[in-house]
């Protein structure tokens, strides 16, 4: 499904979080896992920006094999809970997702080593749905909100089309101008690029 999983690490103490383990097979979990290794990354956290199915695949396997706690907000709960059906209608491989250790919020700020992710609350395409924004680096992971020149679809279950572009206006567009935007699907983008080029906001 051409879904981006990210490694987000803290290079003074090698803690990293794995955000949106889209990872499908045993092929891309290996691919995971030597980077890991190679790296000497300690995995530390399993977040979710949001609990579709293209993004939740590699869930079951990044418990299994670091045993670390699982992040999503609670809205996003009943996205799991019909997961297997989405499988099966779609003829997919799926080992069911664990459920969330803990729920995230708003505002919320957690640690990957040195560097904070702050948690914003984005829903429209998911209910769910939240973005993590890194100030130190300058980037955040925005999962299928916006894209490079469009936005996350809104016609599935729990999606909102006017909610999305209101809180991509809030959330996204009150970011630096300069900030990388890493997408759920496709190619880096930023926020002054969007703002500028993104048809939905001319």
């Amino acid at each position: 499904m051409g879904e981006n999983t990210y490694l987000f690490w803290c290079n003074e103490t090698k803690k990293a979080a794995i955000i949106d383990a889209g990872n499908y097979d045993s092929h891309e979990n290996s691919i995971l896992k030597a980077f890991i290794d190679k790296n000497e990354l300690q995995i530390t956290h399993l977040l979710g920006t949001h609990a579709h199915i293209d993004h939740i695949f590699g869930n079951w396997w990044v418990k299994q094999t670091y045993n670390v706690p699982y992040y999503l907000h609670a809205d996003d709960v009943k996205m799991i809970e019909r997961s297997e059906t989405m499988a099966s209608l779609w003829n997919l491989n799926y080992t069911p997702s664990p459920a969330p250790d803990s729920f995230l919020v708003h505002g919320q700020s957690l640690m990957i080593g040195n560097l904070e992710l702050k948690v914003r609350f984005v829903p429209g395409h998911a209910p769910g749905h939240v973005i993590f924004v890194c100030e130190q680096e300058n980037c955040a992971v925005v999962g299928d909100t916006i894209f490079q020149g469009s936005i996350g679809r809104t016609d599935l279950p729990g999606g909102n089309h006017a909610q999305l572009l209101q809180k991509i206006r809030e959330e996204i567009f009150t970011l630096p101008a300069t900030m990388t935007l890493h997408s759920g699907h496709g190619e880096s983008t930023t926020v002054e690029f969007e703002m500028q080029h993104n048809p939905f906001f001319r």
